[in-house]
């Protein structure tokens, strides 16, 4: 009762809360939808035009022209709550909407690269894919580290207080051996190479990498804070492993069994709005299950995916009801909302840029260079594991995630986080460009030629 009563005692707020939404939301998407078209003349994927919409919406240059416009539509995500030494600081609830909206479009977008996924390349190339998964995560890492010595002398402090020396060194090594999972899938979505053997051995990886690194990221956290609890790495572990055999050996065959009563159609290859529900509600059991875990919910949701891949009609009712409104509905706020937080304007010394030189060629050579030998190495021609190499330098916004957490934590201070920025903002930008240059001759050639972005130009 008392939950009901503050919604009807507070419904203006309710109605200028949503005003505000409705307001950027229909700023974010028509920036989106331009900076999209103009990614696309560069022949980049739609994604590396929102982040751009959104970095430049940001106090990078639309703030910094406009301050009070910007202040208008976009106003800051956080504010101070009490007074004096018990102040606090906590999201808006404008902010809390858009976050909200923005990670519930990843868990969708999760589920569908998932239903897209191809395990049967991986019955030849899963040493391929464990190879080079653990060669991005370990070389990239160890590249970071060793760099870390070499710039902590020339960084300012933060809140008046050194860095702490240890909890930077470890959050450099971290930041490198990202790979972006949401921005990978949209590049291999718009390539049309998802369901090729690069694309699911790079998928693979690249999931085993992410869950390595929000491993590793719970556990620098943890050091940070000087709270490490050997104990809950462990069980994060332990409950993970139990999670994926649960997923194959109970959940996969009892939701086959389920969906087979709620295919419908002449032909059997639809699926009922009974059918639609089941998968939804599971679904968000799933992304809770693994948020409990704390590996993230939208690892969750492609699980989900990944083991209901080989239903058809699934796969084909969820891609023609969700992909179109996805893509033009919720990844744009993710993409261009995260992009607003960012600002990219603080590098003011000729040390700052070689500092940035140094980051990328490290990102550059551990992730690239590492995961083409590595994918070499396990089976795959030189220019096709340079492919996978190119896909796995993917950082985009889910280096953005950790670099704020660093951030947050006071380990990363203004001018390294606007380094950082550059580096997963630059290594998403190469990545189409070297897959279209390194396409023929591969089992890339045909999907990417035929693809939007192959066309382009022609």
């Amino acid at each position: 009762m008392p939950f009901f009563f503050l919604l009807a005692a507070g419904d203006s707020k309710t109605e200028s809360l949503l005003l505000r939404v409705l307001v950027q939301l229909a700023v974010i998407i028509v920036a989106s939808l331009v900076g999209a078209r103009v990614a696309k003349w560069f022949r980049q994927p739609a994604v590396v035009g929102e982040i751009a919409a959104g970095l430049l919406l940001g106090p990078s240059c639309f703030a910094w022209l406009f301050p009070e416009a910007a202040a208008m539509i976009f106003p800051p995500a956080t504010e101070l709550i009490g007074t004096g030494e018990a102040a606090v600081r906590v999201m808006t609830p404008l902010a809390a909407c858009m976050n909200v909206l923005s990670q519930l479009g990843l868990v969708l977008l999760l589920l569908l690269v998932g239903l897209e996924f191809d395990f049967s390349h991986l019955r030849w190339h899963g040493k391929a894919a464990l190879a080079t998964s653990l060669t991005g995560v370990v070389l990239p890492f160890a590249l970071g580290l060793g760099l870390a010595p070499l710039i902590y002398s020339s960084l300012e402090h933060v809140n008046g207080a050194p860095v702490s020396y240890t909890g930077f060194t470890l959050f450099m090594g971290i930041s490198m051996s990202i790979t972006a999972i949401p921005v990978l899938a949209r590049i291999l979505m718009e390539l049309d190479i998802v369901r090729t053997r690069i694309g699911a051995v790079t998928m693979t990886a690249a999931a085993v990498d992410d869950v390595i690194g929000w491993i590793l990221l719970a556990t620098v956290s943890s050091i940070v804070r000087a709270q490490f609890d050997g104990w809950r790495i462990a069980q994060m572990t332990f409950l993970s492993l139990a999670f994926f055999a649960f997923m194959v050996f109970l959940l996969r065959p009892a939701m086959k069994w389920m969906l087979r009563r709620c295919y419908v159609g002449e032909k059997g290859d639809e699926i009922s709005s009974t059918g639609l529900g089941l998968v939804l509600v599971v679904l968000f059991l799933c992304c809770i299950a693994t948020s409990l875990i704390g590996i993230f919910a939208i690892f969750g949701a492609f699980l989900l995916g990944a083991a209901l891949s080989d239903e058809l009609p699934l796969r084909k009712a969820m891609g023609s009801e969700l992909r179109e409104f996805l893509s033009v509905f919720f990844l744009p706020i993710f993409f261009t909302y995260t992009g607003l937080q960012t600002n990219v304007g603080s590098l003011n010394s000729w040390t700052h840029w070689l500092i940035l030189a140094g980051i990328l060629a490290a990102a550059i050579g551990g992730k690239w260079g590492g995961c083409t030998i590595a994918a070499w190495q396990g089976g795959f021609k030189l220019r096709e594991a340079a492919c996978i190499g190119a896909l796995m330098n993917t950082r985009g916004l889910m280096e953005l995630i950790v670099i704020n957490a660093g951030h947050q934590l006071g380990v990363i201070p203004d001018s390294l986080f606007c380094m950082l920025v550059l580096m997963a903002v630059i290594t998403t930008l190469m990545t189409t460009p070297l897959l279209l240059w390194l396409a023929p001759g591969t089992e890339l050639e045909e999907p990417v030629s035929g693809s939007s972005l192959g066309r382009v130009g022609r």
